[in-house]
């Protein structure tokens, strides 16, 4: 039954490296040779344990029982746990290394609405409590921790997380602790997710946090635009992460890169760095390409190109406050094509909100070298917002070969305070902050 199944699996080997890793195909550069791919020797299925895909069945106990066999043998090379067309209802469940979670097409995976037995983790140390609410939070619907060497691939089979009951649980006011999110990784390496379509999640989508060697590729993830914060990737806390070739329409950023929040996130310490974000489209009432606001480790080394954006609130936006700390540094945004968007391009130094009252309101970011070529845009209602801190002035910006074209009425504005850079071919005109000439070595390198 499985030997259709033995040119696609998957991975064993990571890198160590601390730079980015690019890899040519003919015409098509990718990052996602650093998780190489390799074959599993040992393949299961879900059916093997009792799963029954009708859709009203419960199936937690199978993938339960599954998942235990493979941690427990330890197969050389890892196990595959195939999932056959059919609807599999399921509470939460945890993965375990060196396995590949198998989506048929036709295979759902999906989650159950019944809140009251969904299992209750401790808050992420670079938190310091839950996102949403004090306290714990919901584990994730399919989760992982400290774990190697896992992939989540298939035929593009769905996991859904039927996240409607827990959005109205958040407009409601109901919450009593952070909702789950839909695929979480904590603490490990060596992961791949591919192939699959993610729906509806109960708040972020995927969210590899203090992770390293992570590919992402060739994934569709949907949620419905007025669902409030469904994320589509949320890199955190995480070094050698690729993100490639996917689709995503949601209610909120696409990718957003983070690193923890406050003075939690500054005591951790654990910064996110060598993010690639490439050949991504899709639609938010939010940002295509975010930075924060969570950025207390600090973020460093992320380049996103190639990305084409439509009917969308922002196409890039970086977005930090005082209180939270860190660097970022070295973000570079090239190849970027939107339509219908209401700002281009913003920069603000005051966003996110504060975990507690216990923020120090000196630690201030620390906001330099961001790099934003190649971009253009039409039925852009307003080119740019970018704002810095009093006292914390954002510097070395760039902004080359940028064309923002608007609707109807006057040309786009841009609106600048407490930053620095300076812009070549840019239109319409940006603000006098970024055409300083003590700044213009930051765009003689990037042009």
């Amino acid at each position: 039954m499985f030997r259709a199944l033995a040119s696609v699996l998957l991975c064993c080997f990571f890198l160590e490296a601390s730079y980015w890793v690019h890899f040519s195909y003919g015409d098509l550069t990718t990052c996602s040779g650093i998780v190489p791919m390799t074959e599993r020797g040992d393949k299961i299925s879900i059916t093997d344990f009792g799963g029954v895909g009708d859709g009203q069945t419960p199936n937690t106990i199978a993938f339960r029982k599954a998942i235990y066999r493979i941690q427990h043998l330890r197969r050389r090379g890892g196990t595959l746990l195939f999932v056959p067309s059919g609807v599999y209802l399921t509470d939460s469940f945890n993965l375990t290394s060196h396995m590949t979670l198998y989506l048929a097409r036709g295979a759902v995976i999906k989650a159950t609405q019944d809140t009251s037995n969904w299992p209750l983790i401790a808050p992420l140390p670079s938190y310091g409590r839950g996102r949403e609410r004090p306290g714990g939070r919901y584990m994730s619907f399919i989760h992982g921790d400290g774990l190697e060497d896992v992939v989540i691939t298939g035929e593009n089979g769905t996991i859904d997380g039927q996240g409607d009951i827990w959005w109205n649980m958040w407009r409601q006011r109901t919450l009593q602790f952070t909702r789950p999110s839909l695929v979480e990784f904590v603490n490990s390496r060596g992961i791949v997710i591919s192939n699959v379509i993610f729906r509806n999640s109960p708040f972020w989508n995927i969210h590899p946090v203090y992770c390293s060697d992570v590919v992402i590729r060739y994934v569709t993830i949907l949620a419905p635009p007025d669902s409030p914060n469904t994320d589509g990737i949320d890199p955190d806390s995480s070094s050698n992460v690729c993100i490639e070739d996917s689709f995503i329409s949601t209610g909120d950023d696409l990718v957003a890169v983070k690193s923890g929040w406050d003075e939690y996130g500054i005591a951790y310490g654990h910064p996110s760095s060598y993010i690639t974000v490439r050949r991504v489209t899709g639609s938010t009432p939010f940002a295509g390409v975010a930075v924060g606001s969570e950025t207390s480790g600090g973020v460093e080394n992320v380049l996103a190109e190639n990305i084409n954006l439509y009917n969308s609130g922002v196409g890039v936006h970086i977005k930090t406050n005082i209180g939270r700390g860190g660097v970022i540094k070295n973000i570079t945004v090239s190849e970027l094509f939107m339509e219908n968007v209401r700002t281009g391009i913003k920069v603000a130094g005051d966003t996110g909100d504060h975990p507690d009252n216990n923020f120090n309101p000196n630690a201030l970011p620390y906001v330099k070298d961001l790099t934003l070529k190649n971009i253009w845009g039409v039925n852009v209602q307003r080119a740019g917002w970018m704002h810095g801190i009093e006292n914390a002035t954002f510097t070395g910006i760039c902004l080359s070969n940028i064309t923002l074209q608007g609707t109807t009425g006057p040309r786009p504005s841009w609106n600048c305070n407490a930053i620095r850079g300076a812009a070549i071919e840019v239109s319409p005109q940006p603000c006098a902050e970024l055409t300083s000439i003590e700044q213009s070595g930051s765009c003689a390198s990037h042009s």
